[in-house]
């Protein structure tokens, strides 16, 4: 970088960040309607809960308007005030929206982090919150991004996605949905994972769908994004600290899984597990609030059981190794693996079950899995999901429930009464489902 462009890069920051402070400071100021300190009232609703989002307007948002008022699209993706991008049917695509510049994507953050209550300024110039309608929303400005404003905005489904309406778009089969329904009515504490992007959040969502309306969740997440659809339940969210307001105290999930334990739940659903949260949850998992669930960031269901080992150890650093493997073998009864395979699309490419200790090893069989093969003509990923003719070790616990013949008829077996050992099992194949035309979002078909 020569001179001149150091020159420039050092006026367009200057630039920018006084209008940072100059913009911050007139919506401050608009929040006092009664002649009162702006600041004063802002810090004190923030601090009592009572700042609720509200919706933006077409002006407040300018060009980001249009895309997020399309269905079609499904993360919005902005570089620059000249590069956006967008996921569409699984795919990234450039578009041709462009922003005026870079004070103009500034006014719009701050247009949207003033309408969350969420500080964003100087001190704080990076957001993590969501819009009205639970779009995920994600803001980095200057000095943290060098090249302006930065948003990744990852937009929530307009319709509810069922398990059933995931069979149908080919991201699993229909005994994989029947059972992960079972498992869910059955209280079988489970374990979402995959990585970023792969639908973690929408799957978890759909197996907390066909929780018992009797039982009473409690959700924790850093930004809502669940949404289930049962009445009883109480929805926690995070709060950061906020620089310039010295009385406002950060509330972590881990703060919040705490007090949740005191709230008389059936169920603690937390939205991702990362860090030493995991040890609370795993905690709340033995000692009796069966079926709970979380996800967490994996590549595969092994290195999911490694990562959260290496979290309940960052949260609890004086325990054994092989103690907290037992715990995690205690608690957890069900992994599932959601993958992003390369069209596009999304799939359920393992269902694990813990099966207990071998020795120091947490021992794990896989009861489906996905077998990727050929691409077709049309660059969609094909391949079968397969079964194993085992029957769970939990699957005691599923009788109980009423499900034994359910079972029974998903994985033929005659007398499942035994589960079987985690040695060899067989797998049954059974072709993955073609996706419907027109699917779309997280789990859609990939129109490549």
């Amino acid at each position: 970088m020569d001179d001149n462009n150091i020159n420039e890069f050092t006026a367009n920051f200057a630039r920018l960040t006084q209008l940072l402070v100059d913009r911050c400071d007139q919506l401050e100021q608009r929040i006092d309607h009664n002649g009162g300190s702006a600041n004063s009232s802002n810090n004190t609703a923030k601090q009592h809960g009572l700042f609720e989002i509200r919706e933006l307007s077409r002006e407040e948002l300018g060009p980001l308007w249009e895309l997020l008022k399309d269905p079609t699209v499904g993360d919005i993706l902005i570089n620059s005030p000249k590069l956006v991008y967008i996921e569409r049917n699984g795919k990234l695509e450039k578009t041709n929206v462009t922003f005026e510049s870079n004070e103009q994507l500034l006014e719009i953050a701050v247009n949207i982090a003033h309408a969350a209550g969420k500080e964003f300024d100087l001190n704080r110039p990076y957001l993590d919150t969501r819009l009205i309608d639970g779009s995920r929303l994600n803001i980095v400005a200057p000095p943290l991004s060098l090249d302006g404003v930065s948003m990744s905005i990852r937009k929530f489904p307009t319709t509810m996605i069922t398990l059933d309406t995931l069979v149908e778009y080919g991201s699993m089969d229909q005994n994989i949905a029947d059972f992960l329904k079972i498992c869910a009515r059955s209280r079988i504490n489970t374990l979402v994972v995959g990585g970023t992007g792969s639908g973690k959040t929408t799957m978890l969502n759909c197996i907390a769908q066909h929780i018992s309306p009797d039982e009473r969740i409690v959700t924790i997440e850093d930004a809502a994004e669940l949404r289930l659809p049962i009445e009883h339940k109480v929805r926690l969210e995070t709060k950061p600290k906020f620089a310039n307001s010295p009385d406002y105290y950060e509330v972590t999930i881990r703060d919040l899984m705490i007090n949740a334990l005191r709230m008389r739940p059936d169920r603690i659903i937390v939205g991702e597990t990362r860090g030493a949260e995991a040890f609370d949850m795993i905690q709340a998992m033995n000692t009796g609030h069966e079926g709970s669930m979380t996800t967490i960031h994996a590549n595969s269901p092994r290195d999911a059981l490694q990562r959260l080992e290496s979290m309940i150890n960052i949260g609890v650093p004086t325990m054994a190794a092989m103690g907290i493997k037992q715990r995690i073998c205690s608690a957890l009864d069900l992994i599932v693996m959601v993958s992003r395979m390369d069209d596009g699309s999304r799939k359920i490419t393992y269902v694990t079950e813990i099966v207990g200790m071998e020795g120091e090893i947490i021992a794990t069989q896989d009861l489906f899995k996905f077998e990727e093969g050929q691409k077709d003509a049309n660059g969609r990923v094909t391949g079968k999901f397969k079964q194993a003719n085992i029957m769970p070790k939990f699957a005691k616990k599923c009788f109980k429930y009423g499900f034994q013949a359910q079972l029974n008829q998903i994985f033929g077996i005659g007398n499942p009464t035994i589960p079987a050992t985690p040695t060899s099992p067989t797998f049954n194949p059974s072709p993955a489902p073609t996706a419907p035309s027109g699917g779309f979002g997280f789990f859609g078909k990939s129109n490549k």
